[in-house]
């Protein structure tokens, strides 16, 4: 579960991190009444549960109340990443001296939890560690002994902080709030980026975020809550995907992904990308899938805006390549090909039932996937 960025600043709040003063709204007119409450410069934050909102427009700055309404009227309704814009955090704008970055994550790997720090904030961490790998602060803690005085001070004089000031205290204060929440909250994220220190000299987060695993909710019955009542991260193509019982995940290329059981789904996914193409979606239909679920499946990418070509690829085990074949006719049917060209491998029970089929609809079947990969990217950018 990605928590909002007002809920994560609440959480932090609660541990006693100092949060630049902020509302939320889900109205332009309440946007323009916290503007006049506040009285001074604000930013306008879409609440979205993806990463880049202020390169899509999703955060703006407001002199006045009169202009911060006619940015919200913009902003609300936006869709940002496939996600609509239908709260906006409302908060008081802060002049910045200096910006870090600060996040807590788990290292599956080590079996421990992992702070990345570095003085460097305001991008991602893929380009601070893309352009200065060197900034980047790794500081492991054992979840059996906790978070000690010397992993704090060793982050903390890592973003360039001097002891014994006021900066130190309240840096510190936000690194144990951190891991309070990581654990308490049974997080698989929390993160501020930036965090900074503003003209008052005051160490504050000027963004937040943080990931609940999901298979813990119940053990947090207010974000469960939260969660059932506001899905927030699914995309309206993910939630149509949960009702029919397959797992979609939404992406940003024009290749549409269909594959059969996890792993080969994943792989189907890296052929793409190893030949220079970027898929649109995850989508795997599972083991066994009948024609109706492949049916739906398909019928998801010939409607999606991004998907200009779609990839389907199936190891036929327990999944008969003739259903598959059934479940694309079907598909075509009732949706129509929607000016977007289909590529499907199929390998397994009842492949040559499931060619012969495809052949009446006009849909070659490829006989490697990485043959079919670049066709189907082909095909995307034509």
């Amino acid at each position: 579960m990605k928590l909002y960025e007002y809920e994560a600043k609440e959480i932090l709040a609660k541990y006693g991190v100092k949060i630049p003063p902020g509302e939320l709204a889900t109205t332009p007119e309440q946007v323009r009444r916290i503007a006049e409450r506040m009285g001074k410069p604000v930013v306008l934050k879409a609440q979205v549960t993806v990463a880049g909102r202020g390169k899509a427009g999703g955060i703006k700055v407001a002199k006045t109340p009169e202009e911060a309404e006619a940015l919200a009227r913009q902003m609300f309704g936006m869709a940002i990443k496939g996600l609509v814009v239908k709260k906006i955090y409302v908060t008081e704008y802060q002049e910045v001296e200096r910006e870090m970055y600060l996040s807590l994550i788990i290292d599956r790997a080590s079996r421990k939890y992992l702070f990345l720090a570095s003085p460097i904030g305001g991008i991602d961490i893929e380009e601070i560690a893309k352009k200065s790998p060197e900034k980047i602060k790794r500081v492991y803690v054992d979840p059996f002994e906790g978070l000690k005085d010397f992993h704090v001070r060793s982050i903390v004089s890592w973003l360039g902080i001097k002891p014994g000031t006021p900066q130190w205290e309240q840096a510190s204060a936000i690194v144990r709030a951190m891991y309070r929440a990581m654990v308490e909250l049974d997080a698989e994220l929390v993160e501020s980026n930036p965090l900074a220190i503003n003209a008052a000299g005051e160490v504050v987060p000027l963004d937040a975020r943080i990931i609940v695993d999901d298979n813990a909710l119940f053990r947090h019955p207010d974000l469960e809550k939260a969660f059932e009542e506001d899905p927030r991260d699914v995309t309206e193509f993910e939630r149509y995907a949960q009702k029919i019982g397959f797992n979609y995940v939404e992406l940003d290329g024009d290749v549409g992904i269909i594959g059969n059981g996890a792993g080969l789904t994943m792989s189907t996914m890296d052929l793409v990308y190893h030949f220079g193409g970027r898929p649109a979606n995850f989508l795997d239909i599972g083991g066994g899938a009948s024609r109706d679920v492949v049916r739906e499946a398909l019928k998801v990418l010939l409607s999606h805006p991004r998907a200009r070509a779609i990839f389907i690829n199936i190891f036929g085990g327990i999944t008969r390549a003739d259903e598959v074949a059934a479940g694309v006719e079907a598909a075509l049917k009732e949706a129509g090909t929607a000016n977007k060209r289909i590529v499907v491998r199929m390998k397994g029970t009842n492949e040559e039932l499931g060619r012969q089929m495809l052949a009446k609809l006009g849909i070659p079947l490829y006989e490697d996937a990485e043959t079919a990969a670049q066709k189907a990217i082909e095909f995307a950018k034509q």
